[in-house]
């Protein structure tokens, strides 16, 4: 196929046999050196046209790419907080879960007993040997472990450290980390509580209302074991503990519900939600 070519000095138009591409030698009209094309030329056929055309689309590629990307990263970072909240909003159901699963068997431990059990268990003499959540072992299918503890001996001597150091998950809010052996959820304390000590609280013994008298309150980093005796006394108008959910904290109720506490309900509310039998006129929170 004839190669079409034109003279870049002179402009004078020639055609020659393909056996001849690539091949160089003087222009036969003015003598100056040109070169025949490689391929034969297309009637307005321009070599740079075709290469820019090709840089063109190159460009145009890299554009559309680095498009993609900008756009893939305004779209992560818009979805990355509705995935969080997703994240949060789950955890926080675990969490609500794990308190009704311990106010559940409270209530059956009353069942069995006619009262809620102490906070703290303690000897004859009256000195602290471990937590009443010991107590719940076996209403929370934990009877085996239950068994392993020695209950005439304090939470800290070796045999019981041994037992208290299992992990339990339903003494762990999923927001809190791994807390090991440390429970999220402790009993609520002090004079007038369910929880009072010395006192034996009978569910005829809340005349604030079950479902305004608090049993259980979710703390950020307790650092309290689940077989310690030691949780969170309210004994005066206070805000409550840091949580594990932004806005406030998960507490359980005497009447078995679980609900969320703002961290705007007054610290004399807490207190009115903390006692069983204060008479105190508590409103919406």
């Amino acid at each position: 196929m004839p190669i079409a070519y034109s003279c870049p000095h002179c402009g004078k138009q020639f055609s020659v046999a393909d056996q001849y591409a690539g091949q160089s030698g003087p222009c036969a009209a003015c003598g100056k050196p040109i070169t025949v094309p490689l391929t034969a030329a297309a009637p307005g056929y321009a070599p740079s046209t075709v290469a820019g055309a090709g840089a063109g689309i190159a460009v145009a590629v890299v554009v559309v790419l680095v498009v993609g990307v900008l756009c893939s990263g305004v779209l992560v970072a818009l979805l990355l907080p509705a995935v969080q909240a997703a994240r949060e909003a789950a955890r926080r159901t675990q969490s609500t879960n794990n308190m009704k699963q311990i106010a559940i068997p409270l209530h059956n431990y009353n069942a069995t007993y006619g009262s809620f059990p102490p906070a703290v268990v303690t000897d004859a003499n009256g000195k602290p040997l471990y937590s009443g959540r010991v107590l719940l072992l076996p209403y929370l299918e934990q009877t085996a472990l239950y068994n392993q503890f020695d209950l005439t001996q304090p939470w800290n001597s070796p045999q019981n450290m041994a037992v208290g150091q299992t992990m339990l998950p339903v003494f762990h809010d999923p927001s809190s980390g791994d807390p090991g052996p440390q429970t999220d959820y402790l009993f609520v304390t002090g004079p007038g509580t369910i929880f009072e000590a010395g006192q034996a609280t009978k569910l005829s013994g809340i005349t604030d209302g079950t479902s305004n008298t608090m049993l259980l309150v979710e703390v950020r980093g307790s650092g309290v074991s689940w077989s310690e005796p030691r949780d969170q006394e309210i004994s005066q108008p206070m805000t409550l503990p840091p949580g594990n959910h932004p806005g406030g904290n998960i507490v359980g109720m005497a009447d078995g519900s679980v609900r969320f506490m703002s961290k705007s309900v007054s610290p004399t509310m807490v207190r009115e939600l903390a006692t069983k039998n204060g008479n105190e006129p508590v409103s919406n929170w």
